[in-house]
């Protein structure tokens, strides 16, 4: 089945997705999805997803971990994730715009010796305020 009638070139988009789906370039679309940006709220985060289009880089927009109430709806951090075909083209796009992208390594954590002793020195310094003050 013809996705179009003969005879009639398609040159208006029929809808916003379509008009979206003609801009994506098909190089950028294969692999896993990898985090290249973040955004503070749901807006920023379109419009990074904005920028990346016009480029022809596909990207998904997910809640950050941590931030997913339904309560707050458009509030909180918003990753934006890319195929991983794309990924440095959109890094670079990005940086292009002054939108600083993510770090290309998503395994990184902190180091959970200096996190328990920056907890401890935090209480410790609480505590020895609150003994002052008494």
């Amino acid at each position: 089945m013809p996705l179009i009638a003969d005879g009639e070139p398609l040159d208006e988009p029929l809808s916003e997705t379509h008009e979206r789906a003609r801009k994506v370039d098909p190089r950028y679309s294969e692999g896993q999805l990898v985090k290249v940006a973040n955004g503070s709220n749901q807006s920023e985060a379109e419009l990074i997803q904005g920028f990346l289009l016009e480029e022809g880089i596909p990207s998904v927009l997910r809640r950050s971990p941590g931030f997913d109430v339904p309560d707050f709806l458009a509030a909180g951090p918003r990753d934006v994730l890319v195929p991983e075909s794309g990924a440095e083209a959109a890094r670079e796009a990005l940086r292009q715009t002054g939108t600083d992208p993510a770090p290309a390594d998503p395994t990184w954590r902190p180091d959970p010796v200096k996190l328990v002793a920056a907890i401890v020195l935090g209480g410790a310094a609480a505590a020895a305020v609150a003994y002052l003050l008494q």
